[in-house]
């Protein structure tokens, strides 16, 4: 299945690996890979995470790292809306994206 972002998500990438490459270059690295494995995962099976609270809206959980992507599953293709960790305050599907 075809992968697309949007432009905030592509942002939200970017600003968690500037956050990290700052702390740690490897670890910046680890965790972009399991996100991108993650989304390799979604995009193989765009049904097996959990639906949100917003029923058109899913949300795969990167256990190890604790990171949030939403997407919405299309028929040929998904939609990588937002990416942000878990332990920030929960984000609204409902929010204009």
């Amino acid at each position: 299945m075809k992968v697309h972002y949007r432009e905030a998500a592509l942002a939200d990438l970017a600003k968690i690996s500037s956050y990290l490459e700052q702390r740690s270059p490897s670890g910046a690295l680890n965790v972009l890979r399991a996100l991108h494995s993650a989304i390799d995962v979604i995009a193989e099976a765009p049904l097996s995470a959990r639906q949100s609270s917003d029923p058109s809206v899913r949300v795969k959980v990167v256990e190890r790292y604790g990171y949030k992507i939403f997407y919405t599953p299309g028929t040929d293709t998904i939609e990588i809306l937002h990416i942000r960790h878990g332990a920030r305050r929960p984000w609204p599907p409902e929010m204009p994206t």
